[in-house]
């Protein structure tokens, strides 16, 4: 398997993504610290929103998502996960199956569950070990929702936080699908219908979703 070259998605030689990485351009930093200061700015840099769905490849390419303020879970991992690959740190796209249980009155409204599939997460070897992290949820956001924002240290996981500071349950996790090379776009497409059949029932040939 190859977690290094650029794809499709993991457009890293663009312009944008460049830009996002130049200030890492340096041996003072070793790959452990240039992967936490790059989680932690994709994390809060771009805001958590879970509404912008979309069926368009390109939206998909990092060089899109880094034009932009917000994304989704799959959106911010796609990007830092160009981010570390341009690093020469290998890192791969893992997805999942979640259970929001905060906040979740929009949610439930707009997609008729409070499960969100497919869930994005990173996978980065560090220290000849495989760890997941996850930059889905932005500081301001975590704040909102009385839940500690997920650090990362770069030695252990980081990717899930099932209570919020009042011992409530927050998060989990139901289904587990695995990592990938590179972005599954079809396999993404396919569950987001096959979960949420009713936000394509009228708009069927549209490929943006603002919900």
């Amino acid at each position: 398997m190859d977690y290094l070259s650029p794809t499709y998605y993991f457009d890293y030689n663009s312009e944008e993504v460049q830009n996002l990485i130049s200030e890492y351009k340096t041996d003072t930093l070793s790959n452990k610290e240039k992967t936490i200061r790059l989680y932690l700015n994709v994390r809060d840099s771009w805001r958590y929103d879970p509404y912008d769905l979309s069926l368009s490849k390109e939206n998909y390419k990092a060089s899109t998502i880094a034009k932009k303020v917000k994304g989704h879970c799959i959106e911010k991992s796609i990007l830092l996960i160009s981010c570390l690959r341009a690093l020469g740190i290998p890192a791969r796209i893992h997805l999942g199956k979640v259970k929001n249980h905060i906040g979740v009155e929009r949610l439930t409204e707009k997609f008729g569950t409070n499960e969100l599939t497919p869930h994005g997460m990173v996978n980065v070897f560090l220290n000849d070990k495989w760890l997941k992290l996850s930059p889905a949820f932005n500081k301001s956001m975590c704040k909102m929702c009385n839940v500690a924002p997920l650090e990362f240290d770069g030695e252990n996981n980081s990717f899930l936080q099932p209570y919020n500071d009042d011992g409530n349950l927050f998060m989990e996790y139901l289904d587990d699908y695995g990592h990938f090379e590179d972005v599954p776009f079809d396999f993404m497409i396919k569950n987001v219908k096959e979960h949420y059949p009713n936000i394509f029932d009228t708009k069927e040939n549209k490929t943006e979703f603002k919900l």
